[in-house]
């Protein structure tokens, strides 16, 4: 996912208009506007406002990773996991938690198969 797809994404998720974020920002809405439209990169300054403002990291917004630490599913769903309401977060690691468990049980069927 590129850097422009990745920042709709995020403005949708925050259900603001690219008008509201630019005006937050302190930046003009048509840099906003072509940035998620691809034609445009951000600058390292604002780039670190973007990663402070939508509480990611700049990896994540330029969809960069060295190694194999972590996935994009696991940065996903941290960050999405740190949007939610902290009883929103214990329903979600119970959830884990029994899915964790069901693996499990798979596992030991298989191996006793």
């Amino acid at each position: 996912m590129n850097f422009g797809d990745r920042l709709r994404m995020l403005i949708e998720e925050r259900d603001i208009t690219q008008k509201e974020l630019a005006s937050q920002l302190n930046i003009a809405p048509s840099t906003v506007s072509s940035y998620v439209q691809n034609t445009r990169e951000p600058d390292f300054a604002t780039l670190k406002m973007l990663a402070k403002y939508f509480d990611v990291s700049i990896d994540y917004l330029l969809d960069f990773h060295v190694g194999k630490n972590t996935t994009l599913q696991e940065e996903e769903m941290l960050r999405a996991f740190r949007c939610i309401t902290p009883e929103q977060q214990y329903v979600c690691i119970e959830q884990c938690k029994v899915f964790v468990r069901l693996n499990h049980k798979e596992t030991a069927k298989k191996k006793s198969s």
